[in-house]
């Protein structure tokens, strides 16, 4: 079994969360009641839809909450995009060590951040960048926070598709991304909490050879992270059992016929082939012959 291959087990629980008490003198954050504020004025017909989203404050065992959804750990850099005062950047180190950048488009935000990490003390563990959410560089981030609206959210969608690296763990406070359907959702509190992870692209047909001499074929069809298909062995229809896709890694059922055993494959995306991703019946990369 690929240990770090999970379809199906939640392992994220919410019961025991460790309260967060930051004693940082005159520096405690307030934590308003999200329920109050009206969004009646914000749509796309606003010309400063990102600069418009209005600044809430996340509850700090909030971001607690969000930290651990993210599995945010020391190897990490967590970009918080519409950083506010900084309190996600500075959480994930302060409690995770990781690496956190902070982007808002607001210097005002920008200042307050800066001045909050220094007087926590990890200000050489963060940066903060005063620029437009569709502009600036996302690409090193390893978990993504967001705390928008739905229509900005759905707007810097296509960048966190593209951007990221396949893996990147998104985690979205209170709002979700349209269509593409969260691999996780929890309540926490009356926060609701989404969790995406970026999918590799693997739309397309691919074929490679098994340990049994047989050539595999199959055709895939990607909206995201749900993927359908066909499969052929040896230029024979066959059966495509199941196709599960979990960040760069692919998840393969295929059996030749209705009474026949399914044949597992578990193959990473890497360099623009799918590598084995453990020992099976996988003797060469599967490599893309058309893509979709």
């Amino acid at each position: 079994m690929y240990k770090d291959l999970d379809f199906n087990e939640d392992h994220y629980s919410f019961d025991e969360h460790r309260e967060t008490n930051y004693d940082h003198d005159d520096y405690q954050l307030s934590e308003p009641d999200f329920n109050d504020l009206q969004f009646d004025d914000y749509s796309l017909d606003e010309p400063n839809l990102i600069l418009d989203v209005p600044y809430v404050p996340t509850a700090e065992n909030v971001v607690e909450a969000m930290l651990d959804l993210g599995q945010v750990g020391r190897n990490d850099v967590v970009y918080d995009l519409g950083c506010g005062d900084g309190r996600i950047v500075v959480a994930a180190a302060l409690s995770r060590r990781a690496r956190g950048v902070g982007v808002d488009m607001d210097p005002a935000r920008i200042a307050d951040a800066m001045e909050y990490a220094g007087h926590s003390g990890v200000q050489f563990e963060v940066e903060f960048i005063e620029a437009d959410l569709l502009e600036v560089d996302i690409q090193e981030a390893t978990v993504v926070t967001l705390y928008l609206l739905d229509e900005v959210n759905k707007l810097i969608r296509p960048r966190l598709l593209d951007e990221l690296r396949p893996g990147t763990r998104i985690i979205s406070h209170a709002f979700d991304m349209g269509d593409w359907i969260p691999d996780e959702r929890h309540n926490y509190g009356k926060a609701n909490l989404f969790k995406w992870i970026v999918p590799a692209k693997v739309g397309g047909i691919w074929e490679w050879e098994s340990t049994a001499g047989d050539t595999i074929k199959v055709e895939l069809k990607q909206q995201y992270q749900k993927l359908s298909g066909r499969a052929w062995i040896n230029e024979e229809a066959a059966k495509l059992e199941s196709a599960l896709l979990q960040g760069d890694l692919l998840e393969l059922l295929i059996k030749k016929d209705s009474d026949s055993k399914a044949m597992r494959f578990v193959m990473r995306h890497e360099n623009k082939q799918l590598i084995a991703a453990e020992d099976g019946l996988q003797a060469t990369p599967a490599v893309r012959k058309l893509g979709l």
